[in-house]
């Protein structure tokens, strides 16, 4: 081994001596021969996606360096022997999900249209409740017990739109509803539903309302 050692100084000797350029002078094949496996790749097998390296259950070759310091602390690939790649074959066996067979379902016209109808009666058939605070001093102020009795905040389209949502789990846009004035005092109101003429009106009814409820908490 010392003559070895001795042989490899030598020859770094010798090659730092010469005239040749630096890039020429790392491309010695007899320098690099000396080397030993110092500058050999080791196989790996990955077992995660690694960018710009490879996928999963991919036979690559890295730094042996790469592998110690970074690849195999953090479980990201194992060495390409038979032991391992026996292992990682059955794993991908047991835990590779099986492509699913995607399919289209197609909705056609008549579909949305029993959609919006089955929407359309539930708004209709249902009640919606909200529970509101009162306005105190307009409350004390009353003449008859017979005067409404207003809110202290009005309740807006937007907050109709959104219960409808939450309590009827309907989804409507703010042009489908007509709502004037915002409510502004307890008891039982009616909301004009302004829907598309191509749903039909169930029978009795001339047009789409919503009955609106709004109590005390």
């Amino acid at each position: 081994m010392a003559y070895i050692h001795c042989g490899r100084n030598a020859l770094r000797q010798i090659i730092k001596d010469t005239s040749f350029q630096n890039h020429y002078r790392l491309m010695q094949p007899l320098l690099y021969a000396c080397q030993g496996v110092r500058y050999r790749k080791l196989e790996v097998i990955l077992t995660k996606n690694i960018e710009k390296l490879g996928k999963a259950g991919d036979t690559v070759k890295v730094a042996p360096g790469y592998f110690r310091n970074h690849l195999m602390p953090k479980l990201l690939a194992v060495p390409n022997i038979d032991k391992f790649a026996y292992l990682i074959r059955e794993q991908r066996k047991i835990y590779q999900p099986e492509e699913e067979e995607v399919q289209v379902v197609t909705t056609t016209v008549e579909d949305k249209t029993k959609e919006y109808e089955k929407a359309a009666n539930r708004l209709v058939n249902a009640q919606l409740v909200l529970r509101r605070l009162i306005d105190v001093e307009k409350f004390r102020a009353r003449a008859t017990k017979d005067d409404p009795i207003e809110l202290r905040s009005p309740v807006t389209k937007d907050e109709l739109i959104a219960e409808v949502a939450r309590q009827l789990c309907v989804q409507i846009e703010p042009e489908n509803m007509h709502l004037p004035t915002p409510l502004s005092t307890f008891g039982e109101f009616e909301v004009p539903l302004r829907l598309p003429k191509s749903i039909s009106l169930p029978e009795g009814r001339v047009h789409w309302t919503l009955q609106v409820k709004i109590r005390g908490k």
